[in-house]
């Protein structure tokens, strides 16, 4: 199982903004070397536009921010009883000499703060982590859970799942624990298309509280249009999602007809 996570991550690597636009200038300087000066020039100057194109704050946040405005965060609701606040695993690294929220990744640390929200709105429901561990010793679930119980919350309230690789592990797992009940789904923004799809494929209906935006509607300044390594992040999250839906289409984890929907409309 982590020798295919392991391969899916590194070949869907080749086809995300940087690595393209790399590849379409080394196909032009490789054509300069067989004397096709025009092709190569071409391909060249293609490879630099489309790589400072997508390295804009405004071309980025408008590919972006068409997922992450799908969906909007739950607000207080008091016909909606909860039994679970399931929040989705994120990125860390581990460092035993630091504490548990220094080691969870931005996007991590984002989901685990909305998760605390809506568990100060619902204090009944229990927060459920997912997230596996891949490489460290300790699952990027299990530093949120740490965090969460550092910040006040009654270790009993905490479920932990940290053998999950990716969204369709979480979906499975969470199935078994949560059955039928009601219970929140949050993740970051970007993500929440993809896991809603996933989730309700396998039979389960959450109610969505996405977080940790990235393109939100903002007043451009005149420097804004100048290529950032922030704007290409967001372009490559907009590819990591495109190609995540895509995966999962092929093995059958969503509706094909459902699945159109890739944040490039």
């Amino acid at each position: 199982m982590e020798i295919l996570f392991i391969f899916k991550k590194m070949v869907s690597r080749l086809v995300f903004p940087l690595p393209l636009a790399l590849q379409i200038i080394l196909l032009g300087l490789i054509l300069f070397l067989f004397r096709k000066t025009r092709s190569g020039l071409f391909f060249v100057f293609a490879g630099i536009v489309f790589l400072c194109a997508i390295s804009i704050e405004p071309v980025a946040d408008s590919l972006l921010r068409p997922l992450e405005q799908k969906y909007q965060p739950l607000q207080h609701n008091t016909e909606l009883k909860p039994a679970y606040v399931v929040i989705l695993g994120g990125g860390h690294f581990f460092d035993e000499e630091l504490p548990p929220n220094i080691m969870l990744g931005s996007s991590s640390l984002s989901r685990l703060v909305e998760g605390l929200r809506i568990k100060n709105m619902y204090p009944d429901s229990l927060l459920l982590f997912t997230g596996g561990k891949f490489r460290y010793p300790v699952a990027s679930s299990e530093l949120s859970a740490m965090t969460a119980v550092q910040s006040g919350v009654d270790a009993r309230d905490i479920i932990v799942l940290s053998e999950a690789m990716d969204t369709e592990d979480e979906a499975a797992m969470v199935k078994e624990v949560v059955g039928d009940e009601t219970f929140v789904l949050i993740t970051s923004a970007a993500h929440m298309h993809r896991a809603m799809l996933i989730f309700r494929y396998e039979g389960m209906n959450p109610v969505p509280s996405p977080t940790d935006f990235m393109a939100p509607e903002k007043l451009y300044n005149p420097w804004d249009y100048f290529p950032s390594s922030s704007a290409l992040a967001k372009t490559e999250r907009v590819f990591y999602e495109r190609l995540g839906l895509a995966w999962a289409m092929l093995r059958g984890k969503v509706p094909v007809e459902q699945s159109s929907y890739t944040g490039f409309e």
